[in-house]
């Protein structure tokens, strides 16, 4: 790592308060939305004093410690000088391309280190898990299952987390594919564990896939962590799928917490006899998560129509929209979603207009109304 102080230019200034105040002991999205109401912005954080602070927040707390913060700076301006020269993209919660899912979680980071580029705002995201013990059986259920995602839903992120069985296993496939894939890790970007992924990571990073992580590129492989960044696994996709766990273990943490943020949770059954298949079929016997046996199950649950089908040819030949209708069919079909607020700013459309209109295509269904304003082709 080079030793020379990176440039200090006034977008410089902010970029090391927002990698400092997301590196503070206990920040995570919730409490980060908290303080900043009170606080004009993260550098003031680092510039007023301890008592300006307490006034301000109403009340004090160690982090207010002006030794502990210009500390933090520090190691802010540290961990930017490595991400500038190591191609790292640190994605602060305020930043437009930081994922959207995550934006739901309270507990979720403040900000992430990314490594490669894909889409982690796309429509569409799978979380794919299970045991590092994989067997033949879930090997080729996960290969079977990406290959028909590929055919059916193009596009479609895989998201797991580099381990070995299940997860490596789910990006190997979706590279194989030409899906893009992201691999969240347990641990700083200047290193890879397992190393005998190392290749595979590479492979992501330059074919259209991602590598994520909510810790410093020093932060060494620590238990604990695995366990935290399951949370991230389950926080980016729209549905966690676990193939092939034991009783216990980490693939069943995931599927707990997709559930606790109100996420669709899959299950590959398996025999009674079969220790790995022990996890998901007591999934699946206590409601924690549906049966899934090929791509349609998935489809179907989730409501996602297979791209380029027969039917849909046949929709966009033979259906009329209106001039008003084809704008938002357009702004659909080049985005995957729209908000109602971003929709009435792009298509300069009063909000009230613009929600009578959506509301009659959804009675038309021409599209489908999704939590928190969110509308997409039906």
């Amino acid at each position: 790592m080079h030793t020379n102080a990176i440039p200090y230019t006034p977008v410089d200034r902010d970029a090391v308060a927002r990698v400092a105040f997301a590196s503070l002991r206990g920040m995570k999205l919730g409490l980060a939305h908290r303080l900043l109401e009170h606080l004009p912005d993260e550098k003031t954080f680092f510039t007023a004093t301890a008592s300006q602070l307490s006034a301000m927040l109403g009340f004090s707390t160690k982090l207010l410690d002006s030794d502990l913060r210009e500390s933090t700076l520090k190691k802010a301006r540290e961990e930017l000088h490595f991400t500038t020269a190591s191609g790292i993209k640190p994605l602060y919660f305020t930043d437009q391309d930081f994922p959207e899912r995550l934006q739901q979680c309270d507990d979720a980071p403040v900000l992430l280190y990314t490594l490669g580029h894909c889409d982690l705002n796309f429509h569409r995201s799978i979380a794919i898990v299970g045991t590092r013990h994989a067997t033949p059986y879930g090997i080729g259920f996960v290969n079977r299952l990406v290959d028909d995602i590929a055919e059916t839903l193009p596009g479609t992120l895989i998201i797991s987390g580099l381990a070995y069985g299940i997860d490596i296993t789910a990006h190997k496939a979706a590279l194989r594919t030409g899906l893009p894939t992201a691999g969240v890790l347990a641990h700083g970007l200047s290193t890879i564990y397992p190393s005998a992924h190392r290749q595979i990571a590479a492979d992501m990073v330059h074919g259209g896939g991602m590598l994520i992580t909510e810790y410093s590129h020093d932060t060494p492989v620590h238990r604990g962590n695995f366990l935290a960044r399951n949370r991230i696994i389950a926080a980016l996709a729209d549905c966690t799928i676990v193939v092939e766990s034991a009783e216990k273990g980490g693939a069943l943490v995931t599927a707990g917490i997709a559930q606790s943020y109100d996420r669709d949770v899959f299950a590959l059954p398996g025999r009674t006899s079969d220790p790995y298949s022990k996890g998901c079929n007591r999934l699946i016997a206590g409601n924690g998560a549906a049966l899934i046996q090929n791509a349609d199950d998935l489809m179907t649950a989730m409501g996602w129509m297979q791209e380029k089908s027969v039917q849909g040819i046949q929709k966009e030949i033979f259906t009329v929209y209106t001039e008003k209708e084809q704008e938002i069919i357009d702004f659909l079909s080049t985005n995957g979603e729209g908000h109602i607020n971003t929709m009435a700013i792009a298509l300069n459309t009063p909000m009230h207009k613009l929600m009578a209109r959506l509301v009659d295509m959804e009675f038309k269904g021409y599209i489908a109304n999704y939590p928190g304003g969110r509308y997409r082709l039906a």
